[in-house]
């Protein structure tokens, strides 16, 4: 099964890296967010999609980001990509999938995940987003 997600960041007036980590609670987790492609839907638009109906930022891509591969719940392969990525406009608002999509600071972020293949993706960003072009 393919999924893509992103990483969204900003910056604190003061400089500190932020990002967007969701809270599902059908899983009682805190994750990157992510979803499931579409067939045929090539993978960035399957990450911007998916970014957008879990946390209601519409988004820009930036580079991608290490992605990951593991068995899901039920056993079945997983590959998931991901791309950082800077909010153009948009709100959260609490929906099916994620109740909770709060801003923080990447340490707290990486304490904060349930699964260390996201503080995986993660500890890739400072220097994905600091690369030119």
């Amino acid at each position: 099964m393919r999924a893509a997600g992103g990483a969204l960041w900003r910056r604190t007036p003061s400089g500190d890296l932020e990002v967007v980590v969701v809270h599902r609670p059908k899983y009682d987790d805190w994750s990157l967010p992510k979803g499931k492609c579409d067939r045929g839907e090539p993978d960035a638009e399957c990450a911007l999609r998916e970014v957008e109906e879990e946390t209601g930022y519409r988004c820009r891509l930036g580079p991608e980001l290490p992605g990951n591969a593991y068995a899901d719940r039920e056993g079945r392969p997983k590959q998931v990509r991901y791309w950082a990525m800077t909010v153009v406009d948009g709100a959260f608002r609490p929906n099916g999938e994620v109740d909770q999509a709060p801003w923080v600071v990447l340490d707290q972020a990486r304490r904060m995940l349930s699964y260390r293949r996201d503080a995986e993706v993660l500890d890739s960003l400072p220097g994905a987003i600091a690369q030119p072009g």
